[in-house]
């Protein structure tokens, strides 16, 4: 596969729309119910280093939400990118895909052309 610039742009885009989504749902649900686990003192699994002091909060709710977004994230990335891409290549090794169409008659008059030009001998005073 030699890539496209746009499939690439559609594949960011649409990676970065499905990211927010998941982040949405680990905030809307996953969250609560990690909070739900740990003491309602504090919020959840969080807890402080130093108890009187709120810049010793350890969000452990944030972390776990992020992990299980990038998880999320990589297993639609994995299921829905390379798990059809190694497919398709293991479909085109056993010959079952066919090949790309042959370049077109332009094309071809076009390579001819820079092949002639290329073999053709140098005159004398060109540099190359």
């Amino acid at each position: 596969m030699r890539g496209n610039v746009m499939e690439l742009a559609i594949a960011v885009v649409i990676g970065a729309a499905f990211t927010s989504v998941v982040t949405a749902v680990t905030k809307g649900v996953v969250q609560p119910l990690i909070a739900s686990v740990g003491s309602a003192q504090v919020g959840g699994l969080n807890f402080k280093i130093r108890p009187k002091n709120d810049a010793t909060l350890v969000d452990l709710n944030g972390v776990i939400s992020s992990l299980l977004n990038f998880l999320i994230v990589a297993a639609v990335v994995y299921f829905l990118v390379v798990v059809p891409m190694n497919a398709l290549m293991e479909r085109r090794r056993r010959g079952e895909e066919p090949e790309p169409a042959a370049p077109a008659e332009d094309i071809l008059l076009l390579q001819e052309i820079r092949d002639l030009l290329r073999d053709r001998p140098m005159q004398q005073g060109q540099q190359g």
